[in-house]
């Protein structure tokens, strides 16, 4: 990160948060803001989490076998060949850090009136939410010195087990704090563009956040490890379902106007206008994903990917040089580029229930369903996402097929893993290539690039060059970081 990033972030939100009203609103010059409010530090910060988590992860997407690069350019060397340095992924440190650090402004001014302890526990979710993907991307990162500027100018990096331990405790303790809600405490608004004030839905969250952790790591951690024993004292505050927990879903008033628009359709729809953008034109379907969905009688690969006026959909393989032109394969599809307006999920209903379908199948938890029907729910709530209906969710998860059908599926954790994996197609790159690091499933394929300098998937991405140049004594402490073999704390 920039030597000052952290400083200039804690500025930052009042001016990117527009007036009141408008929380999309360009009025304000960001680099002069005057006064904040929790209200307008809230709406900004979130609107922020959904950019980031669509617009920074399309080389996860090529990597996790849900996309490729596009055959009307030459072929890209960091994607497909793997050669990728310390400036390749930037914006991946840089944008979380800065969210981040609105959050904690959020949490701090929060803290010093007992009304606003809403907008705290908000504060400290969200913390928790970004902080799990910065460990996902790098394993050690700074956290605990993350903030105090004034002492820690180069922050010393944590451990990422220690840093997941941490992000359970202060989920257990943003639930808690939601619970001491008395009639002067502050219920945000519209200035909630999650919930709109619903905190029930926000312990929900939080709840379901934490089971995440849990599940995670029980694999590498064991299932004495506390982020596991811990889930049975947040139970009552219930986990995102889709009903009566609806999921994380972010929309401050997106409309069809430059700059307003959702952040995944503007990045690989449509401008206002209605032209194509450039990753539009340049992210294509991953042969991959194609023929898994086409052998599972898939009807979502029609709304993953623009079928073409064949009426087929084709996906290009990964790497290979003898890609086809656009004229012969898939974009990006419909039931994901649904409107300009579409609001943004953060954390779906789908993968909350194939989270609770994998705890419950490894007895993590205890749930009034089955795993059998977490697991058909998680795909019938993957189904309707996408425009498609529950009718035919049924008939697609009652087929006898490996890894759809639960009673005709031999190992039922890859089943769960591969329908949460499609579940996670384009939204969530990320989350789903982590799924592949963590359980092994779906076995993907690496580039078949011939100038790939590497025979698999990288394990992990490189800190950035911004931390090479202004922290690398603390960098320094890493060691040697090898992108094929150094792993996250909690992969296999």
């Amino acid at each position: 990160m920039k030597k000052y990033i952290l400083i200039l972030a804690a500025f930052f939100t009042a001016g990117i948060s527009g007036c009141k009203k408008d929380y999309l609103s360009l009025e304000n010059n960001p680099n002069t803001p005057s006064i904040t409010t929790p209200q307008l530090t809230l709406a900004a910060a979130l609107n922020a989490t959904a950019s980031n988590i669509v617009t920074q992860y399309n080389y996860y997407g090529v990597w996790a076998g849900y996309w490729t690069t596009s055959g009307n350019y030459v072929p890209n060397s960091t994607i497909n060949q793997y050669q990728f340095t310390p400036t390749s992924f930037q914006n991946d440190w840089t944008l979380w850090y800065e969210n981040l650090a609105n959050y904690n402004n959020l949490q701090i001014q929060a803290s010093k009136d007992p009304s606003l302890l809403n907008y705290q526990a908000i504060a400290m979710i969200m913390k928790a939410y970004g902080f799990e993907i910065l460990v996902d991307n790098y394993n050690d990162v700074p956290y605990s010195q993350a903030f105090d500027v004034t002492k820690n100018v180069f922050p010393a990096y944590d451990k990422g087990v220690d840093i997941y331990h941490d992000l359970g405790k202060q989920l257990d303790a943003a639930i808690a704090l939601m619970g001491k809600s008395t009639a002067t405490t502050v219920v945000p608004g519209a200035d909630d563009i999650v919930y709109g004030g619903n905190m029930a839905a926000w312990a929900a969250f939080a709840n379901t956040l934490k089971l995440k952790l849990a599940v995670r790591v029980y694999k590498k951690l064991g299932v004495s490890d506390p982020l596991v024993t811990d889930l049975a004292s947040t139970s009552a505050a219930g986990y995102i379902d889709g009903s009566a927990n609806p999921e994380a879903d972010v929309n401050p008033g997106y409309i069809n106007a430059a700059g307003k628009q959702n952040p995944f359709y503007a990045d690989y729809g449509f401008d206002a206008s209605g032209n194509a953008t450039g990753n539009n034109v340049y992210f294509r379907a991953n042969a991959f994903a194609v023929n898994m969905m086409t052998t599972f009688n898939d009807p979502r690969v029609d709304a993953l990917y623009l079928p073409l006026s064949s009426g087929a959909v084709r996906g290009n393989g990964f790497g290979d040089p003898g890609v086809e032109s656009n004229t012969f394969t898939s974009a990006i599809g419909p039931g994901l580029l649904k409107s300009p307006s579409q609001s943004q999920p953060i954390f779906t209903a789908a993968e909350s229930l194939f989270l609770q379908a994998e705890a419950v199948q490894n007895s993590l938890i205890t749930s009034t369903s089955t795993a059998k029907i977490l697991y058909q729910d998680g795909i019938a709530a993957s189904f309707t996402s996408l425009g498609l209906t529950s009718d035919q969710a049924t008939t697609y998860y009652d087929q006898a097929i490996n890894n759809v059908g639960w009673d005709a599926s031999a190992n039922k954790e890859q089943a769960i893993i591969t329908q949460k994996w499609i579940a996670l197609d384009g939204y969530f790159n990320f989350e789903g290539y982590n799924e592949y690091r963590r359980t092994g499933y779906p076995v993907l394929k690496s580039s078949i690039d011939p100038a790939a300098i590497s025979p698999t998937l990288p394990t992990r991405i490189p800190y950035p060059q911004s931390e090479l140049t202004t922290n690398a004594g603390n960098l320094g402490k890493e060691g040697t970081i090898n992108y094929f073999t150094s792993k996250i704390f909690w992969a296999q």
